[in-house]
C-alpha cells in the first residue's frame, strides 16, 4: 500500500539536511517541480492569487479557490504538497473546516498564519496579527481537526509578528505554537542571518521552514548548505517559477507583436511539450484498448476475402502514426504533431492547409510501407512547408 502524502512529508522531515520545495501555482508547474527531482512542492497563496486571479496577495483569494486549485495540483503529482491556508479563512471553526478541506484535497501539509483579515504577503507593508491567544487557538483548532479526520497532515504554524511587532514577539509565538503541537514552525520576513539563527535556536526540537523570497524580499538569500548550517529543515522559493514565467511570456508576446515567433531555444519543442504533458503515455495506453474486428467464419468466397483484407489494412493503419510538420518561411519549425493514423478527424482544425487532401487514402495505400514514409510535401499559400509522414 502506498504511503500517504502526509507520511511521505514526515519521512522527509526525518531525513538529515535541508530540503527544497519550490512554490508551484498549477498542475503543470507542480509536474515540472516533480520532474526536476524535488522531494515536495509548496502551493503558495501569492502565486495562486497571481496565476488564477491575476490579483495581488491581499486576502482576495478564497478558501474554495485554494482548495480547488490544490486538488488539481495534488492529483497531478506523486510528491507531497504543502498548501498555504493563509489565516484559516476565519475563526477557529473556519480553521477546522479549512484543515479538513485541505486533507480531502490531498495535501500533505497545511500552513496557517496569525495575520488579521484581510491578510497579505508577509514581505509587504502594514502587516497586522491577531492576539497571542487567538493565534495559538488557531493551531489548537487545526490539531483538533486533524484528529477528528483521522489524518496525519503536517501542520505548519507561521507568524508574521516580526513585521507587525518585533523579533521577540515572533519568537514567543513560535514557542507557543510548538507547545500547542505544531509540526513545523515559520517566521516570515526575518531580516538577517542572525535573526534566522535566533529563530532556529528557539524550540530546537521542532523543524523550521525558511522562505527565500527572490528578487528583493526582506530575508537574506542563503544557499541550501548555509540554511542547513543555520538549522532549517525545509526551504521554499515563492517567486522563481511565477517570476520566470511572467518574464518568458512578456518576451514571447513582444516577439509575436513584432511579427515573429519566439526563437529556437527560448521554448521547448512541440515534441518536448507533448512529452511533458503525457501525450506519448496516452498514445501507448490507448493502444491497449484499440479494437480490431475479426472476420466472420461464415463468410466465404471473394466477399469474405475482401472484407478480411479491409480489416487487415485497418489493423495495420491503427498501429501506425502520422507526423505532421509545419515549417515557416524563415526555416523555423512552427508545428510538429503526431496522431494515430487511424484517427484523422479534426486534423484540418490544426492544419487547415490539409483540407481537401484525402489523407486516409494515402495512409491506406502506404500501410504496408516499412519504416517512415513521406506522404505529403507542399507549400501552402502563406509559404509554410507542410509535410506529412507515416511512421
Amino acid at each position: 500500500m502506498a504511503e500517504s502524502p502526509a507520511k511521505a512529508l514526515r519521512r522527509i522531515l526525518e531525513t538529515p539536511g535541508v530540503h527544497q520545495g519550490p512554490v508551484c501555482f498549477n498542475a503543470l508547474s507542480a509536474k515540472l517541480v516533480e520532474r526536476a527531482g524535488f522531494p515536495f512542492c509548496f502551493v503558495g497563496g501569492f502565486a495562486i492569487s497571481a496565476a488564477r486571479l491575476g490579483l495581488p496577495d491581499t486576502g482576495l483569494i478564497s478558501y474554495g479557490e485554494m482548495v480547488e486549485q490544490g486538488r488539481q495540483i495534488t492529483e497531478a503529482v506523486s510528491v507531497p504538497v504543502i498548501g498555504d491556508a493563509d489565516n484559516g479563512y476565519g475563526n477557529a471553526i473556519n480553521v477546522k473546516r479549512t484543515v479538513k478541506g485541505y486533507i480531502k484535497a490531498g495535501f500533505a501539509g497545511i500552513m496557517l498564519e496569525d495575520q488579521v483579515t484581510p491578510k497579505a504577503c508577509g514581505h509587504t507593508q502594514g502587516r497586522k496579527v491577531v492576539s497571542r491567544e487567538e493565534a495559538v487557538m488557531r493551531i489548537k483548532a487545526a490539531i483538533d481537526a486533524r484528529k477528528e479526520s483521522g489524518s496525519d497532515i503536517v501542520i505548519i504554524a507561521r507568524t508574521d509578528a516580526r513585521q507587525a511587532f518585533s523579533l521577540d514577539e515572533a519568537l514567543w509565538r513560535i514557542r507557543a505554537f510548538a507547545d500547542a503541537g505544531a509540526d513545523v514552525v515559520f517566521i516570515d520576513a526575518l531580516a538577517s542571518k542572525e535573526e534566522m539563527k535566533a529563530f532556529c535556536d528557539t524550540a530546537p526540537l521542532v523543524p523550521k521552514l525558511a522562505n527565500m523570497l527572490e528578487g528583493g524580499g526582506k530575508t537574506p538569500i542563503l544557499n541550501p548548505l548555509e540554511l542547513a548550517d543555520v538549522g532549517f529543515k525545509l526551504v521554499t522559493y515563492p517567486l522563481s517559477l511565477l517570476g520566470v514565467s511572467i518574464q518568458a511570456m512578456q518576451d514571447a508576446l513582444f516577439t509575436i507583436r513584432g511579427g515573429r515567433i519566439p526563437p529556437v531555444g527560448s521554448m521547448p519543442s512541440f515534441e518536448k511539450i507533448k512529452e511533458i504533458l503525457g501525450f506519448n503515455n496516452y498514445y501507448d495506453e490507448e493502444k491497449q484498448y484499440a479494437i480490431t474486428a475479426s472476420p466472420l467464419s461464415s463468410q466465404i468466397g471473394e466477399k469474405s476475402i475482401a472484407a478480411d483484407d479491409t480489416r487487415s489494412t485497418s489493423s495495420r493503419v491503427l498501429s501506425r502514426k502520422l507526423r505532421i510538420n509545419v515549417t515557416g518561411r524563415d526555416g523555423y519549425e512552427k508545428i510538429t504533431i503526431r496522431v494515430p493514423a487511424g484517427y484523422l478527424e479534426g486534423i484540418t482544425n490544426i492544419v487547415p492547409a490539409l483540407g481537401g487532401v484525402n489523407i486516409k487514402a494515402l495512409v491506406e495505400e502506404a500501410a504496408d510501407a516499412v519504416g517512415e514514409k513521406l506522404l505529403i510535401d507542399f507549400f501552402d499559400v502563406t509559404g509554410d512547408r507542410i509535410q506529412v509522414f507515416l511512421e
